[in-house]
């Protein structure tokens, strides 16, 4: 006897129906029975018959209404934004930030805590656990609601083996099975995730990677690292490293710039920029000094990747704007065959935690909607 198939069934039918409805009140926002019919294609009758279906799921609330015809309201339909919801998380070594994230990618409350210096005060358990409270708290969530995370991290955690934590910013943290000890202790799901990949991620999304098919980001705060969008996904290597350019020899050419510079993180990195950069803003002098340092920097990934965009993202970065990019962008062309076309960033304030939150909305999207599915199996 041939396996039995509910493909095809009333119950499934209703059931695409009701996602593909509840998909487009997550894009477009509140709708009414008519605009319901016009975007997903449906007749009066199976728009009511959807609506029904899914306020009785929990996901779709009436939300006031909406004046039409002469003597006729039209009930306005929302996505329940309050379930299911995600925690986006960025540190550093000196500050934990986090929001709320939802279905539709809605503006949260973002929510700051200093973070202490010493190891024997740090806990990544205790840190990402009040990350989550404080985070519903200031949005008034509840936290119950919450069953994913991501964490973005400077530094990557290797995927295979033991699991095994790269970075130099957080002291106290368990250098093997981070993953597994985070989801132990919460009871979500979480993704820890190297923050200049985050940050190319809100790139993609909201800023200066938007119109470009490829791109490569050189992220120059404290460390120095790099991420690499190729038509919307993200290269992250093998075992999670790649990008982490900071720890390559300077090349031999770019040794007259600064003699004691070992390395990429010597060249560019925060240290290196103070030196460089005397006030809050570079001179034009400062600025082409700067420019050639991170143009020999940038060589490394137009020779591998070969981008068309190179963006320039992270605080340092951000000190000279777009008149720093254009001096990189000559620089590229004068000691090199390559002549991408190099972008300040485009997200200027939390790049890290933006890139979490666009991470985590896709992820919060699809848990709402397959409660969809789950209604209609049941």
């Amino acid at each position: 006897m041939a396996a039995s198939t509910s493909t095809g069934t009333p119950s499934w039918l209703g059931a695409v129906n009701d996602r593909v409805g509840l998909s487009a009140l997550l894009d477009h926002g509140p709708l009414t029975r008519i605009g319901i019919c016009e975007i997903v294609g449906v007749s009066k009758p199976t728009a009511s018959l959807m609506m029904s279906r899914l306020i009785a799921a929990g996901v779709v609330e009436e939300q006031g209404l909406r004046a039409g015809a002469p003597g006729r309201n039209a009930v306005l339909y929302a996505a329940r934004l309050d379930r299911p919801l995600g925690v986006a998380v960025d540190l550093d070594a000196h500050e934990l930030r986090a929001s709320v994230v939802d279905a539709a990618g809605g503006e949260h409350p973002v929510v700051r805590r200093a973070l202490p210096r010493g190891a024997s005060e740090r806990s990544a358990e205790r840190e990402i656990a009040r990350a989550i409270d404080d985070a519903c708290a200031a949005d008034s969530a509840d936290p119950a609601e919450v069953r994913t995370v991501c964490v973005g991290i400077p530094g990557y955690v290797d995927p295979g083996g033991r699991g095994e934590l790269f970075t130099e910013t957080l002291p106290g943290w368990p250098v093997h099975g981070l993953h597994d000890r985070l989801e132990q202790a919460l009871g979500r799901t979480v993704y820890i995730e190297n923050d200049v990949n985050l940050a190319a991620i809100a790139e993609r999304r909201h800023g200066a990677g938007l119109d470009h098919r490829e791109f490569a980001l050189l992220w120059l705060g404290n460390g120095v690292g790099a991420a690499f969008d190729l038509s919307g996904e993200l290269y992250r290597g093998t075992y999670g490293g790649a990008g982490e350019i900071g720890f390559l020899p300077v090349p031999a050419a770019a040794v007259e710039i600064d003699p004691d510079a070992r390395t990429v993180q010597d060249l560019v990195g925060g240290a290196a920029v103070r030196r460089v950069i005397a006030g809050d803003r570079p001179t034009a002098d400062e600025r082409e000094r700067l420019a050639e340092r991170i143009a020999w920097a940038a060589l490394p990934l137009l020779a591998t990747l070969d981008p068309g965009c190179l963006v320039l993202a992270g605080p340092n970065a951000a000190l000279g704007g777009p008149e720093l990019a254009a001096a990189v962008e000559a620089a590229v062309r004068r000691i090199s065959r390559w002549y991408p076309t190099v972008l300040a960033t485009g997200v200027i304030v939390d790049p890290v935690l933006a890139g979490a939150r666009e991470f985590l909305r896709g992820r919060v999207r699809e848990q709402l909607l397959d409660t969809v599915a789950r209604v209609a199996v049941a």
